[in-house]
């Protein structure tokens, strides 16, 4: 086989799709559909659901992996990463099976990765950022600021599970966390062990509304639970390793990355950075 050059450009063929799923029979469907669309190569992680997830899926061309009982949303993915380097994946696109994260974004992913080669490429809900609650808004600015402790760099919207990841960082094998410290987890460990970075597509959010008449089954992300596991496991990791001070100047000098070729989010406030295609 010849060897692939390191940063030669990814394809839709050279994706793994990664879906993680709990109890996601009303949208599931739809999301994997939408994803197949995208991409050929789907594969959907069911995290012990009871409420029929993987017969909604059934008649479709996706590997189902199935856990027996829930192992949470971190297990799920390090399978998902597994199954899908096994597969020959260059990048896994990971996207949430309640519908919140539209497929027809993957190649917007896709072209930001091909901009930004070797980057991590977060979906960040930047548009219509009005239909999101206002204490999910303000959860996850803390989030991003809290996690930027750990990778040394600012970043927008660190929550989103709308992610494309390069093999190299799906690979990492002693990413610690579970559920979703995991998530949070894997920037920081890319950050440090690979010097990796995150560059941001924006993308809408996607929730209920008034204005909508699209159904979204309540969220398995408990705002004051799971951003209190976050917030500790960062500042335990921050005060093991010290320097406080000098990594507070390494934030402040590095702000995060837009992909927006489109313009729409530059110039942006807070000192952020929007990278253009060529």
């Amino acid at each position: 086989m010849t060897p692939v050059a390191p940063h030669s450009l990814l394809s839709r063929d050279d994706l793994v799709v990664v879906i993680p799923a709990l109890n996601e029979a009303l949208r599931i469907r739809d999301v994997v559909e939408g994803a197949l669309a995208e991409c050929p190569r789907v594969l959907v992680i069911d995290d012990g659901s009871d409420d029929g997830t993987a017969e909604r899926i059934a008649d479709l061309p996706v590997t189902v992996i199935r856990h027996e009982r829930r192992m949470g949303k971190g297990a799920s993915l390090r399978d998902g990463f597994t199954h899908a380097l096994r597969m020959g994946a260059r990048a896994i696109v990971s996207m949430d099976g309640d519908g919140q994260h539209l497929p027809a974004d993957i190649p917007r992913l896709l072209a930001a990765a091909n901009r930004n080669p070797g980057h991590i490429v977060i979906g960040a809900r930047l548009r219509r950022r009005s239909q999101q609650p206002i204490y999910r808004r303000l959860a996850n600015e803390f989030a991003d600021w809290g996690i930027a402790w750990g990778t040394g760099y600012q970043l927008a919207d660190s929550q989103s599970g709308q992610r494309l990841y390069p093999a190299a960082v799906a690979a990492l094998s002693d990413v610690p966390g579970e559920d979703f410290v995991f998530e949070a987890q894997i920037l920081i460990s890319a950050a440090q062990q690979l010097g990796t970075r995150v560059v941001s597509v924006p993308i809408e959010s996607r929730y209920k509304c008034v204005h909508s008449d699209e159904q979204f089954r309540p969220s398995h992300f408990k705002p004051l639970r799971d951003f209190s596991r976050i917030t500790s496991h960062v500042v335990l990791g921050v005060l093991r390793r010290g320097g406080i001070a000098e990594m507070y100047r390494r934030i402040r000098a590095n702000p995060a990355l837009i992909d927006d070729p489109s313009g729409e989010f530059a110039p942006a406030p807070m000192g952020v950075v929007q990278t253009r295609s060529p």
